[in-house]
């Protein structure tokens, strides 16, 4: 005897979008030409902007993504523009 067909549709799988590697430079604000690199053999991360030459290098994790990178710099750029205010 065979069994009977359940009418329960098997679950859909979610696609995840791929973020972006591509950012706008806090410095020169040229959109899309910051590049965030991850070298997961050194556990460095780099966001390189190609118009002004700006560079930030911080230590990540097996679960960093290049938008972690790139938000600790805009992090790093707001923290010390908050330093140098309070100080003058």
């Amino acid at each position: 005897m065979g069994k009977r067909k359940s009418k329960a549709k098997p679950a859909a799988k979610k696609r995840m979008d791929k973020l972006d590697t591509v950012f706008c430079c806090p410095f020169c604000n040229h959109g899309s030409s910051v590049e965030c690199r991850i070298d997961m053999k050194n556990l460095i991360g780099e966001a390189v902007c190609s118009i002004c030459q700006e560079n930030f290098s911080t230590t990540i994790t097996a679960l960093t993504e290049p938008i972690d990178v790139y938000s600790e710099w805009i992090d790093e750029c707001e923290r010390v523009n908050t330093v140098d205010d309070d100080g003058a």
